[in-house]
């Protein structure tokens, strides 16, 4: 009988232990951050915003060089000129830095939104293919090890080489 009860026990101790463990959640990591870098639309993505951005530094250096050839040749006519005639080129001049002013400003703007338009599809992939894998290995969890994201310790499975399969990489 004491066999029995101690053979019941260890049962009950086995099952409930397998339940435990059963119940734990599987959790992965992985660097997104490197993962989105390692992805070749990633590259085009970044050449693409770069030559945008050259082509608005050009335009902003072409508008700053005719302003100072403006300010230095208003400033060399300035004792030949009418004090009327200064002051409309004086509002001329403020008017060209405020012009130059709000393209810089606008320019900022349309390659902060073509940077989201150009990489949200990217991210979009990157996370589908992250689940993706994660779903197919059993992972309830996957945490971003990406430096700054929080992850102190990143000793669990790595997706990285998985995901980066997943996406012919």
């Amino acid at each position: 009988m004491k066999t029995m009860k101690t053979l019941f026990v260890a049962i009950a101790l086995f099952v409930g232990a397998t339940s435990f463990m059963n119940a734990q959640s599987k959790t992965a990591h992985i660097d997104t951050q490197a993962l989105v870098e390692a992805m070749p639309e990633m590259k085009a993505a970044q050449s693409q915003l770069e030559k945008l951005q050259k082509t608005y530094d050009t335009a902003i250096k072409d508008m700053a060089k005719e302003f100072e050839a403006k300010v230095k040749m208003y400033g060399a006519e300035e004792g030949s000129k009418t004090q009327e005639e200064n002051a409309k080129r004086v509002e001329e001049v403020q008017g060209m830095e405020r012009n130059i002013a709000a393209y810089r400003q606008q320019a900022l703007q349309d390659l902060q939104k073509k940077e989201v338009d150009v990489f949200q599809p990217i991210l979009e992939k990157a996370r589908a293919a992250i689940q993706k894998v994660a779903r197919a290995k059993g992972y309830q969890y996957v945490l971003d090890s990406a430096t700054g994201n929080g992850v102190i310790l990143a000793d669990g499975y790595d997706l990285f080489g998985d995901v980066k399969k997943e996406l012919g990489i």
